[in-house]
């Protein structure tokens, strides 16, 4: 697959990482045969997880992985912003906070004094954000980590001037292109499937456990008949609630969400 004449000049590309795991720049470097059409498209001129080598910016292309947590990282995004022509978030930390976002419930101080025996070394901020809550963000890839394909698709799409094709189908949709059953019918397990971006070729359903939510909320989804059918479904207290509360947990639709199922799962034990 060639992306751009070899005539051209090649678009510079940048890579940089915030608070995460590494995880979804590591899908990058596993995109194996495609990472070499990918090089010849365009120059990857920052990207400390694969080569020491920097070329200075201005970049075109710049992918952010992770949430901005700490006073550093809220001004070293605006930076990356200004050398950056189109900025791609990059995961489910750089969309909706990740994992990291769990301290949003409660007092990320509290935290610090129970696990560290010197909080006051600690520079953080109250809560974990999104890259887009910083500064303006052209394009997100969700995932955790995210789909290698789609990261080709989206700089294909740049490169070539079109919007990126990613269909709006949930996880269920993927369950019954495999052929899966379905853990919430069969098993009467609590699922986010129904409302959950695609991508992932529904992994933790092949496996017999509910999805996570790891690739953000679909664009078709009904997040209310989600709480009103997950709820009751619920193993033990707030099952579905934490699962909301999980690693899409900072995104709008899945924090309203898991507040009506606390509300829903209150109601069922005051009866």
């Amino acid at each position: 697959m060639t992306l751009t004449p070899k005539t051209a000049p090649r678009p510079k590309v940048a890579v940089y990482k915030f608070s995460s795991c590494d995880g979804c720049q590591l899908s990058l470097l596993n995109l194996e045969d495609e990472l070499l059409d990918l090089a010849s498209a365009v120059d990857i001129s920052y990207f400390l997880e694969a080569t020491r080598t920097v070329k200075p910016g201005p970049y075109d292309i710049g992918i952010v992985e992770g949430s901005i947590t700490t006073p550093h990282e809220a001004e070293r995004i605006k930076d990356v912003r200004a050398e950056c022509k189109y900025m791609i978030a990059l995961g489910t930390c750089a969309t909706a906070g990740g994992i990291q976002a769990l301290r949003n419930f409660a007092s990320v101080a509290d935290y610090a004094r129970t696990v560290y025996p010197h909080p006051e070394f600690l520079h953080f901020l109250d809560k974990s954000t999104s890259i887009a809550e910083n500064v303006p963000v052209d394009l997100s890839i969700w995932g955790c980590p995210v789909n290698k394909f789609m990261v080709v698709e989206v700089i294909a799409a740049l490169l070539q001037n079109r919007r990126p094709n990613f269909p709006p189908s949930p996880v269920c949709l993927e369950c019954k292109r495999r052929g899966l059953v379905c853990v919430a019918v069969a098993h009467g397990t609590p699922c986010l499937g129904p409302v959950v971006h695609g991508g992932c070729g529904a992994l933790c359903p092949a496996n017999g456990r509910g999805c996570y939510g790891c690739f953000g909320p679909s664009s078709a989804a009904n997040f209310s008949a989600l709480v009103g059918s997950m709820t009751p479904l619920d193993r033990y207290p707030n099952e579905t609630a934490g699962l909301l509360r999980s690693f899409s947990s900072h995104a709008p639709a899945f924090k309203s969400a898991a507040e009506a199922a606390l509300k829903l799962s209150s109601e069922k034990e005051q009866k």
